[in-house]
């Protein structure tokens, strides 16, 4: 089985521009391509998992990703999917947001070497001369062939904006620099940008007479067609700082039933022949598929040894059914000071220490997790926000759990 086709029998390709030159050069180990990250937060999050996992497969393959950050387009916003205008960052959190990636990716990536490029489109987009650019970019643009993209039906309903109606334009310019800087002949990205990856290909023909390719990949969805990465507390975030590696794990291990092998096709390595196998499991060995899915996803986040960490606390914790059985105290509102709850607080009114000074000790002994996480200071403290949903999970030695919730 070729590369191209592995891709196809995951379930990762939706559109491509020409199916015979892509899966020659994909196979061959002869691209160069690109995917785009604008930085909305200042990390990934499981939205972007089918992306970065892409790149670390075909890279695995001999071909060259680039990781194109947004420093440039991030200024606009991208108004696809959106029903209403993007926050305006100022360019100091853009910039931060840009650099917080950088760590993230190379989990996923090998940049070393040569083998894959980490570039700003902020060093040509924040320089343009606006008159100069319309003149030379904008006359290969049809206004009224952008009006009917996909990608601006939403934001049309209530009121498209001219920052945003430039979106278009910048990511294609993104296509038609990175191929002239680089050599870049294929994008890569959500099947929510197709037009956008085609206005790319399409300016690169008219200015260089040249090809270019494009491919989307399946957006990540549920059964219930949903896109997934989102809790009661928000996105699953890829910094262990936002989501802790045993919410992370847990995230994956309780997908639903029916999206476990999709999402063991889509975002892991796990051999297809062993993935097939597992199309028949019910009952307790569709649970070993769902570890099999949270174990793999964190160790690629997190390492193997919190992604064995955390598989042998949630095992502890819900092989039993422990999970439903274990207490929970709920916070009211006066627990909180400013809006957090320090640690030592949290260990006493759960009832985990009966002082504030057993606390103390229990954290500085190392005793105490939360989430799944090793809490190292006494002066760690959670938010209100945090307390939402499904809450904290706190450990005190190697079983005593409190579930921590908002009244």
């Amino acid at each position: 089985m070729t590369l191209y086709e592995e891709l196809i029998e995951r379930g990762l390709i939706a559109q491509v521009t020409n199916e015979t030159e892509i899966s020659e050069m994909i196979n061959q180990g002869k691209a160069t391509f690109y995917i785009g990250f604008d930085p909305t937060a200042d990390s990934l999050h499981a939205g972007h998992f089918m992306a970065l996992s892409l790149m670390k497969r075909l890279q695995m393959a001999g071909n060259k990703p680039i990781a194109l950050v947004g420093g440039g387009t991030g200024m606009v916003g991208d108004p696809s999917n959106r029903s209403d205008l993007r926050n305006m960052m100022t360019i100091e959190t853009i910039d931060h947001y840009c650099e917080c990636f950088k760590e993230q990716m190379s989990k996923f990536i090998d940049f070393s070497e040569n083998k894959a490029l980490m570039v700003n489109n902020a060093d040509w987009l924040r320089e343009l001369n606006y008159l100069e650019f319309i003149r030379d970019v904008g006359t290969h643009f049809s206004v009224n062939r952008m009006l009917t993209a996909e990608c601006y039906k939403n934001r049309m309903e209530k009121g498209l904006t001219f920052l945003e109606f430039n979106y278009m334009i910048m990511q294609a310019y993104d296509f038609f620099e990175l191929y002239q800087r680089y050599g870049c002949n294929m994008q890569f990205g959500g099947d929510d940008q197709w037009s956008n990856m085609l206005a790319g290909t399409e300016l690169i023909r008219r200015k260089l007479g040249k090809d270019a390719h494009a491919l989307t990949i399946t957006l990540l969805l549920n059964s219930d067609g949903e896109k997934m990465g989102k809790t009661a507390k928000g996105a699953v975030w890829l910094d262990p700082n936002k989501t802790s590696p045993f919410e992370f794990y847990q995230y994956w291990r309780n997908v639903a039933d029916t999206d476990v092998i999709k999402c063991l096709k889509l975002l892991t390595f796990v051999p297809l022949d062993e993935i097939d196998v597992m199309e028949s499991w019910q009952g307790e060995q569709l649970n070993q598929a769902k570890e099999k899915l949270a174990y793999e996803l964190t160790a690629l986040v997190h390492g193997s040894e919190l992604a064995v960490r955390s598989r042998d606390t949630a095992r502890e914790l819900f092989a039993s059914g422990g999970a439903s059985d274990m207490p929970t105290v709920k916070l009211a509102a006066s627990d909180f000071a400013d809006g957090v709850v320090d640690i030592l607080t949290l260990l006493q009114k759960s009832g985990l220490c009966e002082t504030k000074s057993d606390a103390r000790r229990a954290v500085d002994q190392g005793g105490v997790e939360v989430n799944g996480k090793k809490v190292e200071k006494v002066t760690v403290s959670f938010s209100a926000e945090e307390c939402e949903g499904d809450g904290l999970i706190v450990r005190r030695g190697k079983k005593n759990y409190r579930r921590i919730t908002l009244a």
